[in-house]
């Protein structure tokens, strides 16, 4: 619980909160009530999972009647002006179980929650008078008909034509258009008009058009006594004429208190969160993870890396399944994609190097969790398939080298997470042998055989893998353990080696696979931890670089020019504590450093920009306040691993 007293407008407005459906829709906004974000939205419904998002309700607003006297307790940012100034009024807010505001307005107090049915792309507004008078509410209802990453202005062709029946409302935007239902508990008075210049600060920071018009098809006028409640139900999907609101409310509750099952409080309010990522795939019946919210869709490297915290460490097994036949699903030349599109007819972009290669540590982690002997039998013929297309050439001439390692690259695409592009400019060029992917290049290697064992596997391809090893630690340690104590970003063999000192090198150690020998791993840590740890996760590239970016911001020039070039990341924060107990050791000393070490993300968790998520990335010099995606799945899926490795 969050308590305010005369909280200004920008730090109402500067934390949000996101509710979401399972099927990559979700209802967000601020504290505040003032939508800052062109993705802010009551409903954002999915219409094929979990994607092509549609912003269909923008906001509602409030008004308290009190006799003659109307109180406006709505929030607007229109550019030099802030109106209605209803944040003011506000007294507390909860996260947990729905996002839940509390108003105190002269005498008069009640909540407004907000939650959406799992599976179901709707939301519900629920109001609940908690005071001993009778509060009297109008809610505007302010629509909206546009794709998520667009803006929505005034228009001849939209008119949102509204039928009314009883307590339900059918809206069309224009004509041909699916209609938006609304159910409510009170009596609407239709008053169609345009509300104009919505300012999006968020936006404006981004160096995106900030400016956005919604349409009020009218009030709903809702009377509650004390203690009662009054609900409005908005839908992209019919419900019965009547719906059973407390009925949808008891069971998302007691769907959320599944995952509240450990004595540690934080862990089970990291799982509801990292439940958010967890979505249907209509397109393969099956699951996967969204990357972040609010733009983000399913890729594969996010989803492999996060789905360690999210469904492995948690126990998760039918889940871990389910994504992982997603991927297997769509394996091409031996490789996983990288990105699923959001119009069903584009095509599926395969631009990655090691999400396939994560594939291999997922599975290895599966195993040591669940002991399915059966599931990696099931996938051992397309595990081999893919150690064979690395081993002899796929895409973006991706290939074994004499020494053992994983080249790739090809022109301007980029095939490591450092694939920050703007045009035909590469803000990071990583073409050759970059460092975390023959960590992982080896770790697929070695698992592989791991996996050959445990199915008694003698295939004569097995030789092959056993002399890709051979070579890759004959040869690793002299290509990239450079003279200055740290591991090479980027190595070109017999021509060149990019001596950056970034975060990547930290997989060679975290991995369960390591090419170093102990004392090698040691000056690997000390160096990361004096150059590039920070309260909130690993910079990206070193402070003393003259490419080093101090802060995250501005258009997307200069965001995507800073995204990889020092700014921090949380999720990179597991991988620096996996290694830090495999070097210092797992007791007690350790791990209360490490508890120690995760403070500052947790009070970023609890009360700064996503109320109970974790932001995508911190600005590299002095991080403090989130950046990116407000709500970042691996970010989350870090924080429960870390958890999961102290206790």
């Amino acid at each position: 619980m969050l308590d305010f007293l005369n909280a200004d407008f920008e730090t109402l407005s500067r934390k949000e909160w996101i509710y979401t459906n399972g099927l990559g829709g979700y209802a967000s906004g601020t504290i505040s009530g003032a939508n800052t974000r062109r993705y802010h939205g009551l409903l954002v419904a999915s219409l094929n999972p979990p994607t092509q998002r549609m912003v269909l309700v923008s906001k509602v607003e409030e008004t308290l009647l009190d006799g003659d006297n109307a109180i406006e307790l709505g929030c607007n940012h229109f550019g030099e002006t802030i109106a209605p100034q209803g944040h003011q009024f506000i007294q507390k807010f909860e996260r947990y179980p729905f996002p839940k505001t509390v108003y105190d307005v002269r005498g008069f107090r009640f909540a407004k929650s907000v939650f959406m049915p799992y599976g179901k792309n709707a939301t519900i507004v629920r109001y609940e008078n908690l005071g001993k008078k009778t509060v009297r509410l109008k809610v505007n209802i302010l629509l909206n008909h546009r794709d998520y990453h667009s803006n929505f202005k005034e228009n001849g062709h939209t008119n949102f034509f509204t039928e009314t029946e009883n307590n339900f409302l059918k809206t069309y935007a224009h004509f041909g258009a699916d209609p938006l239902y609304t159910y409510h508990e009170g009596h609407f008075e239709s008053a169609p008009n345009w509300f104009k210049n919505y300012f999006y600060e968020r936006e404006a920071e981004r160096g995106l058009q900030a400016t956005e018009d919604n349409f009020s098809i009218g009030y709903i006028h809702l009377t509650l006594a004390a203690g009662e409640t009054k609900n409005i139900l908005f839908s992209q999907d019919a419900f019965s004429k009547n719906p059973s609101y407390d009925k949808l409310k008891d069971a998302e509750i007691k769907r959320l208190a599944l995952f509240r099952t450990s004595e540690n409080a934080f862990l089970n309010d990291l799982l509801v969160s990292g439940d958010q990522f967890l979505v249907e795939r209509r397109s393969t019946e099956s699951h996967s993870i969204i990357a972040g919210y609010h733009w983000f869709t399913d890729w594969g490297r996010d989803s492999m890396i996060a789905m360690r915290g999210l469904a492995i460490d948690n126990g998760n097994k039918k889940v871990c399944q389910s994504i992982l036949n997603t991927f297997f699903n769509y394996l091409d030349q031996g490789m996983l994609p990288n990105r699923f599109p959001d119009a069903p007819n584009d095509d599926i972009e395969y631009n990655t190097i090691d999400a396939t290669l994560w594939l291999f540590v997922v599975m290895y982690e599966y195993y040591e969790k669940f002991g399915d002997k059966a599931f990696i039998k099931k996938s051992f013929d397309k595990l081999t398939e893919i150690i064979q297309f690395h081993k002899s050439g796929t895409r973006y001439d991706i290939h074994e080298t004499p020494e053992g390692f994983l080249y790739g690259g090809q022109g301007i695409a980029q095939l490591t997470w450092m694939d920050a592009r703007v045009g035909d400019y590469v803000v990071t060029p990583r073409h050759g042998c970059p460092v975390e992917i023959q960590a992982l290049w080896y770790n697929a290697l070695k698992i592989y055989i791991h996996f050959a064992e445990v199915l008694k596997q003698t295939d004569a391809f097995l030789g092959s893998v056993a002399e890709s090893i051979q070579k890759f630690e004959t040869h690793f340690s002299n290509d990239f353990f450079n003279e200055n104590g740290y591991l090479n970003d980027v190595v070109l063999p017999h021509h060149s080696a990019d001596t950056s000192l970034r975060c990547n090198q930290i997989y060679a150690l975290s991995l369960p696979f390591s090419p170093l020998n102990k004392d090698q791993q040691q000056q690997v840590l000390d160096i990361v931890t004096k150059k590039l740890l920070t309260p909130y996760g690993l910079r990206t590239l070193s402070q003393e670089h003259p490419d080093f970016k101090a802060t995250y911001g501005g258009d997307v020039w200069h965001r995507d020019g800073a995204y990889h070039q020092g700014t921090v990341w949380p999720f990179l924060m597991s991988e620096y504590t996996e290694a830090y107990l495999k070097v210092h050791g797992k007791n007690t000393k350790t791990k209360e450093h490490i508890h120690q070490l995760i403070q500052p993300l947790k009070q970023h968790f609890y009360h700064e920009n996503c109320i109970m998520g974790v932001s995508e990335i911190f600005d590299g010099d002095t991080p403090k306040f989130g950046k990116g995606t407000i709500q970042q799945a691996w970010s989350v899926s870090a924080l429960i691993r870390i958890l999961h490795q102290i206790q």
